[in-house]
Order: structure tokens, then C-alpha cells, then sequence
């Protein structure tokens, strides 16, 4: 079992700057891909990055891309989101995510994750 815990986020300015992160417990989570989801009221959770196991692979949603950075540090079981020039419309609760363990690859599939943060509010007014 691997439970996630979110921290950051917040109210910034269109055009700033947030980050996002998140700390693992439970079971090692360095073989298992992680990724970032977002939520609006009366919408579907979206994807909007992943990175592999190993770090060495990322995928963006083309919404994000350019301006957010998903990494992470195995060592500290942790990942990150930081969110640069940001806009209204990325305003949303904002969700970490990890695979099964040994479930390394990057994916952009919101069903594909099995454990999930509590989701930390960002706000971006214009």
C-alpha cells in the first residue's frame, strides 16, 4: 500500500509561479510511474504529467507544456509540479498519483493509477 500526501499550491497572480508536492509512505515507490491530475467542479479529472520510475521519461499534457515541470527524488519518495506562468484556466484541485509497484512506465491514463493524494487547490487569478 503506498499512501500519498500533497502539499503547496495556493492562490499566485497569472503569470507566476506554484509548486506542488508530494511524499510517499508505505511501500517504495521509485519502480512505480507517477504522474498529476486536475479537477475543476463539474468536470472529469485530466491528466496533465507523468514521469517513469526512473525519472528518465516524461510525458505533458499539451495544455501544460512549457510551462509546468513534473520531477521526482526516489531518495526522499517524493515528486513535484512546478507550475510557471500560469494562467486562469489552470485553476483546479490538483491530484498526485502513483502505478502499482513495478509499474514503472509513464502513463497519461487516469486509470492506470492505483493510489491517489487528497488534492491540493490552485487558484490563478488574472
Amino acid at each position: 500500500q503506498v499512501q500519498l500526501v500533497e502539499s503547496g499550491g495556493g492562490l499566485a497572480q497569472a503569470g507566476g509561479s506554484l509548486r506542488l508536492s508530494c511524499v510517499a509512505s508505505g511501500r517504495t515507490f521509485d519502480n512505480s510511474a507517477v504522474g498529476w491530475f486536475r479537477q475543476t467542479a463539474g468536470k472529469e479529472r485530466a491528466f496533465v504529467a507523468t514521469i517513469s520510475g526512473r525519472g528518465d521519461y516524461s510525458i505533458y499534457a499539451d495544455s501544460v507544456k512549457g510551462r509546468f515541470t513534473i520531477s521526482r527524488d526516489n531518495a526522499k519518495k517524493s515528486m513535484y509540479l512546478q507550475m510557471d506562468n500560469l494562467k486562469p484556466e489552470d485553476t483546479a484541485v490538483y491530484y498526485c498519483a502513483a502505478r502499482r509497484p513495478n509499474y514503472a512506465l509513464a502513463n497519461a491514463e487516469l486509470d492506470r493509477y492505483e493510489y491517489w493524494g487528497q488534492g491540493a487547490q490552485v487558484t490563478v487569478s488574472s
